[in-house]
């Protein structure tokens, strides 16, 4: 007897059921049944771990939460399924802040045989991109919280003076923003969305930010196995370049990490900085094994490796492509046993491109009482200290409905409130807050690059993670 396939029919199909906020089944589709059965426990199909963190996820939707981008294993058919599920909290008609119901709705990441090899690949990036967008919030969520606590142990070690403090300080954050410019880069990749402007970046300290986020890799790893490896810099002045700065240091990075792999028994890592006919540059060399005609022809194609396993061949490339798109030239010299250059070339930024960005007049002697809106706890209370240490009385929102109350019964000089919020989104909220006879300044924060620009109601529009003094200037010219 052959047993159908459960899945036959249901690539496309959205699965769909209504939990109460207890987690018991109300209402499932017929696709759901199909998929995931219509016993007492809804998650009887999953795997044990992760039917405890389906409920777990019920859970924090019934606290009012939208929960989204979690993947599952459905035990059905011959081999298990992965199905992306989002838990949206469902509000009372009467009272916005009591959670009466979940909704859940999820579909398979699974493409049908039929399929061409084309459709399947599409169908992959399709989901991957879905994947991604779904944890772009959360991570810069996480991010917003490293930077905050960042500046606030900055404000700590200043109190000490403390300078190796602050030195490994600077270095958390650097890492934590380029992590949040790589969510934007992905988010921007995924939207087909283009940088909107480049800023000029300075070639010697982006070299020195390259050594210090690499330090681990070329000081402390070839150490620890007896390896001696040296970085030496002939580095001065030379005319900046228009890039982004996050984006180049990913260039410094792999280049740093290529010269380390060539060097299995230390050498030396040389910089060097050079500038004129309206370029700027620099070239990075080692002392390594270096590299055949062959492997030097090929070594920026995607995917190629001469690392086997422990190598995706993905590294070169990107920077290849990063060069490319600042407008720049990346070349290469190499000789087996003679060591590698890198040799990178750049337009120069014009002068007039210096100096052009004015900063807001700033008063520290003026404080202002500001009302804080994110439903994600960490958030709220990193912005509140940070802003409490400029001297602003600050209060916290968990929602839009809070707020309301809250600019309801008492004045506030400026409101700063997150996006991407259940029940009531920032934009929404800034748009009640119009309608009720409120003016007060709306900054709207967003790990999003999807969230529109300002106007009538949202005065200004920051990406997370921010930067304390990005907010405080805003802050001072919208009021």
């Amino acid at each position: 007897m052959i047993t159908p396939d459960p899945l036959a029919g249901q690539i496309t199909e959205l699965y769909v059921a209504t939990l109460g906020v207890d987690g018991r089944a109300v209402h499932r589709n017929r696709p759901w049944v199909r998929l995931l059965g219509d016993s007492e426990d809804p998650w009887s199909r999953l795997d044990p771990q992760d039917a405890l963190s389906a409920a777990s996820s019920v859970r924090d939707a019934a606290q009012g939460h939208l929960v989204t981008g979690q993947l599952f294993l459905v035990s059905s058919g011959a081999r298990p399924t992965p199905l992306l599920l989002h838990f949206v909290p469902v509000r009372g008609p009467e009272d916005p802040d009591r959670i009466v119901a979940v909704t859940v709705t999820g579909e398979l990441l699974v493409q049908p045989e039929s399929w061409s090899s084309a459709q399947t690949e599409r169908h992959r990036m399709e989901t991957l991109g879905r994947m991604t967008m779904g944890m772009a919030h959360d991570f810069n969520n996480l991010l917003s919280a490293i930077l905050g606590h960042t500046e606030l142990l900055r404000v700590a070690a200043d109190r000490l003076e403390s300078g190796s403090v602050d030195e490994h300080v600077t270095t958390i954050e650097r890492a934590a923003r380029d992590g949040a410019s790589l969510v934007e880069r992905i988010q921007r990749y995924i939207r087909q969305e283009q940088r909107a402007s480049y800023t000029p970046v300075d070639v010697v300290a982006l070299i020195r930010d390259g050594i210090s986020l690499t330090r681990p890799y070329w000081y402390n790893e070839p150490r620890r196995q007896g390896i001696e490896i040296r970085v030496e810099t002939r580095v001065q002045g030379v005319p900046p370049l228009m890039g982004s700065p996050s984006e180049l240091r990913d260039v410094l990075v792999n280049l740093i990490l290529n010269a380390v792999q060539a060097m299995p028994d230390g050498g030396v890592i040389r910089f060097e900085t050079w500038a004129g006919d309206g370029k700027t540059g620099f070239r990075i060399s080692d002392s390594g094994i270096g590299m055949s005609v062959e492997v030097r022809e090929r070594i920026f194609e995607p995917l190629f490796t001469t690392k086997g396993d422990l190598g995706n061949g993905m590294g070169l490339a990107v920077t290849y492509g990063i060069v490319q798109e600042h407008g720049g030239t990346i070349a290469v010299e190499s000789e087996p046993g003679s060591g590698t250059t890198f040799a990178l070339s750049f337009p120069a930024a014009p002068d007039s491109e210096k100096g052009t960005g004015a900063e807001a007049p700033t008063d520290p002697a003026v404080t202002y009482r500001i009302l804080v809106v994110d439903d994600e706890a960490m958030v709220r209370s990193v912005l509140r200290r940070l802003l409490a240490l400029r001297g602003h009385e600050v209060l916290e929102a968990a929602s839009g409905a809070e707020a309301l109350d809250l600019v309801s019964e008492r004045p506030f000089d400026l409101v700063i409130t997150d996006q991407g919020m259940p029940g009531m989104s920032g934009r929404e909220f800034a748009g009640e807050l119009r309608r009720r006879g409120a003016s007060l300044p709306v900054i709207l924060l967003s790990g999003d690059t999807h969230t529109g620009s300002p106007d009538e109601v949202v005065g200004a529009v920051l990406a997370k993670p921010f930067h304390i003094d990005e907010v405080e200037n805003t802050i001072r010219r919208l009021i």
